[in-house]
């Protein structure tokens, strides 16, 4: 695994009272998830989507505070888009699955090969011709639509962008079998309740030899909040709540894109650490990233101010680290403050659709040396 990727989250010029911090763990009011698919419905429901599309409505009413958050999500498509461009193909029809505010699509303009990414990279190649993007919430897809680059679609790597509100959950009812050249996805698949369901349909809707290309939150993410808040609630109120939506392993996925019969498989992990100068700035980027506790037997309401001030004690003292040299801080502030990281974990994956031209492996039993032979002989023929 690559070394993580450290961020530095970006001050705000005014922060609101921190009350309203207390309401991240508190969620709209939900009511039953949409079913589309009789295979989904009879599926153990983890997630309320109503709660999340309300989240992500609320957390793009405010376009400017919404930007302000999207340093994660631009990293992560940004790395997605280099994974793309290595496919040496172009695709006429893409889908985008949870868009958001159409991440992908900006990361594709932003998009400049290393030198020796340059060897094997077309920069000029318009990689996809239309895009069609996908999310829960109507606010968020269409927030930057009227601003560049998507109000002046000149851009030579941007593809024609169509938007369409609808869950991802039940993707397959709304397009035809084998239709994309390719299904991308950054950041949403943390948040469907059957997984394995939506990977069978990303693999129906594919057209044969056609790549999944995706990243999700997963893993260890959130590990330093998870414990804090944890170990907070058990001191003070002698059990925990499920303040952190749980979270797919990487040693999971693998199994899960093979069995929805994805082929030539690869995911790779990595980690992105950002550091906040305390717990509420975190909680709070959270709640305007629209990535709120969506967990349907969560504790409805808000946070106590109590588990709250033991959680940001707990914070510093187990992952408190000093600000880096070259602060914005003075000295002595910095020998005093520590500033916390946060751990994103994201793993990537790509999966194909079987297609008659694939590299297939041999059948068994058809090689013509032993490799019994060769490791007794010490690699000696």
């Amino acid at each position: 695994m690559p070394p993580p990727l450290r961020l530095a989250r970006a001050p705000l010029s005014s922060l609101p009272a921190r009350t309203q911090w207390r309401r991240l763990a508190s969620a709209a009011a939900s009511g039953p998830n949409p079913v589309a698919a009789s295979a989904s419905s009879s599926h153990f429901q983890v997630f309320n989507r109503n709660t999340k599309r309300l989240q992500r409505d609320r957390s793009a009413a405010n376009a400017n505070a919404s930007r302000r958050v999207d340093y994660l999500r631009e990293k992560v498509a940004d790395r997605l888009v280099e994974r793309l461009m290595y496919i040496k193909r172009t695709f006429p029809t893409v889908l985008d699955l949870g868009a958001g505010a159409c991440h992908i699509a900006h990361a594709l303009t932003r998009y400049k090969p290393s030198p020796e990414e340059a060897q094997t990279v077309n920069p000029t190649e318009k990689k996809i011709e239309r895009l069609i993007c996908t999310d829960l919430s109507h606010t968020l897809l269409h927030r930057d639509a009227d601003i560049p680059p998507f109000s002046e679609p000149t851009h030579p790597l941007l593809p024609t962008i169509e938007r369409q509100v609808l869950d991802e959950e039940h993707i397959a009812t709304h397009f035809p079998p084998n239709h994309f050249s390719a299904v991308v996805s950054s950041l949403s698949l943390h948040w469907i309740n059957n997984l394995p369901f939506l990977l069978q349909q990303v693999n129906s809707l594919l057209a044969p030899d056609a790549p999944f290309v995706a990243a999700m939150m997963g893993g260890d993410s959130l590990y330093e909040l998870r414990t804090s808040l944890q170990l907070a609630e058990m001191e003070r109120m002698g059990g925990v709540s499920p303040r952190v939506s749980p979270l797919a392993d990487v040693k999971d996925i693998g199994g899960l894109l093979q069995g929805a019969g994805l082929k030539m498989l690869t995911v790779d992990v990595d980690d992105i650490i950002v550091t906040y100068p305390d717990m509420f700035a975190l909680m709070l980027d959270l709640q305007q990233m629209g990535e709120g506790n969506a967990v349907l037997g969560r504790e409805m309401g808000a946070v106590s101010r109590e588990i709250l001030m033991a959680a940001e004690g707990i914070y510093q003292e187990l992952h408190g680290e000093l600000p880096e040299a070259g602060s914005t801080e003075s000295e002595g502030e910095a020998a005093q403050k520590k500033v916390l990281p946060a751990t994103f974990r994201i793993i990537y994956m790509i999966g194909w659709k079987e297609g008659p031209n694939q590299p297939k492996p041999l059948k068994r039993g058809s090689g013509e040396i032993n490799i019994k032979d060769i490791l007794e002989s010490g690699g000696k023929k």
